[in-house]
C-alpha cells in the first residue's frame, strides 16, 4: 500500500500464446507449405535430397519415435564436426533400419549446427518404387565410394553401415555382436577425401523385432536378403511391424582424422586396420552402453 493508501499496480501477467491463434499459425504454415509444392517452388540436390520435405514432414514423424517410443540418449555429439565433411559409421541391427533412421534424427536435433545426415543405402532400397523415391528425398544414396567422395567434398555428413544386411538380418542370439565389415570401402572413400570417420555405437535396435528365425528359402523367393520370424511377425500380420519400445543409447566416439593418409588410399593393409580399429571402438563401445542400460525396455 502506497501513501495514499492504494495498493501499488502491478506489472500485467503476459498472456499465455491464444490456442487458437497457434492453431491459425500451424494451419497457415501447412497451406503455404502445399502452395510451395504443388507450384514446383522447392528445390533438391543433385542427389535427389529435398531439405525441405525433410524438416517439415520426415523429421516430424521420426521423431515420436524417437522420443516417445524408443526415448533415444545421444552422447558424445560433441565429437561430431561443426562443419565440413565427415563419415559416420554405424553399427546396424534391428530387421528394419530404423537404427539410420534414428542417427539421423539425433545429428539434427542435438548438433547444434542442426547437420543433416546422408545415409548410403543398399542396391535393393534404391530398386523399389515407393521407398526409393523417399529414400533419395530424405538425402539416402547408394552405398558406392563416387557418391560417397563426392558428397563428403562438399563438407557433407555420410552415414554407413558396413555390417550391411548381415548385421540388420542377424538373429537375437547375436545381439550386439558385429558383423564382418567387407572389404572397408568406407575408409578408402574417407581417404581419398581426408575427412574424419566418427564411429558411433547404437544400443536399442536390437531389440526391436528380435529375430527368432529366418526363413532362407521364402526370402530367396521373394528376392529378400532374409525372411524374419520374430514374436509378433508374421503372427499379428500388420500390427507384427509396430516395433517393441525397447530405450535407446547413441554414443558418437571420438573422431579418427584420415588427411595424413590421403596417399595410402589403395594400400589394403592402411584400410584393413583403420576399417578394424572402426570396428573394435563401436564393439568396445556397445559393451559399456549396455553396462548403462541394464533394462532394454526400462526408462
Amino acid at each position: 500500500m502506497n501513501g495514499n493508501g492504494h495498493h501499488p499496480q502491478q506489472p500485467a501477467a503476459a498472456d499465455p500464446a491464444d490456442p487458437v491463434d497457434v492453431w491459425d499459425q500451424r494451419v497457415a504454415r501447412g497451406l503455404a507449405f502445399l502452395r510451395r509444392r504443388f507450384a514446383g517452388a522447392y528445390e533438391v540436390d543433385e542427389f535427389g535430397f529435398d531439405r525441405e520435405l525433410n524438416d517439415a514432414v520426415f523429421q516430424p514423424m521420426l521423431r515420436v519415435l524417437y522420443h516417445d517410443w524408443f526415448r533415444t540418449e545421444v552422447y558424445g555429439i560433441e565429437n561430431v564436426p561443426a562443419d565440413g565433411g565427415a563419415l559416420v559409421v554405424a553399427n546396424h541391427s534391428g530387421t528394419l533400419a530404423l537404427d539410420a533412421l534414428m542417427l539421423g534424427v539425433a545429428i539434427r536435433d542435438q548438433h547444434p549446427g542442426e547437420r543433416h545426415l546422408r545415409l548410403l543405402g543398399a542396391d535393393l532400397v534404391f530398386r523399389v518404387p515407393v521407398v526409393s523415391e523417399l529414400a533419395r528425398k530424405s538425402g539416402a544414396t547408394v552405398a558406392c565410394n563416387p557418391d560417397a567422395e563426392r558428397l563428403m567434398s562438399t563438407g557433407e555428413l555420410v552415414g554407413v553401415f558396413p555390417e550391411g544386411f548381415k548385421g540388420i538380418g542377424k538373429r537375437f542370439a547375436d545381439r550386439y555382436k558385429l558383423q564382418r565389415f567387407g572389404r572397408g570401402g568406407f575408409v578408402s572413400a574417407a581417404l581419398r577425401t581426408g575427412t574424419p570417420i566418427v564411429p558411433v555405437a547404437i544400443v536399442g535396435a536390437e531389440e526391436i523385432y528380435p529375430i527368432l528365425a529366418d526363413i532362407k528359402p521364402l526370402a530367396r523367393l521373394l528376392g529378400m536378403p532374409y525372411f524374419p520370424i520374430t514374436p509378433t511377425f508374421p503372427w499379428l500380420g500388420p500390427l507384427g511391424l509396430v516395433p517393441l519400445p525397447s530405450k535407446w543409447l547413441i554414443q558418437f566416439c571420438p573422431p579418427i582424422p584420415t588427411e595424413h593418409l590421403t596417399d595410402l588410399a589403395d594400400d589394403p593393409m592402411v584400410v584393413y586396420n583403420l576399417a578394424d580399429q572402426v570396428r573394435e571402438t563401436i564393439q568396445a563401445t556397445l559393451l559399456e552402453l549396455l553396462e548403462k542400460r541394464p533394462d532394454p525396455f526400462g526408462l
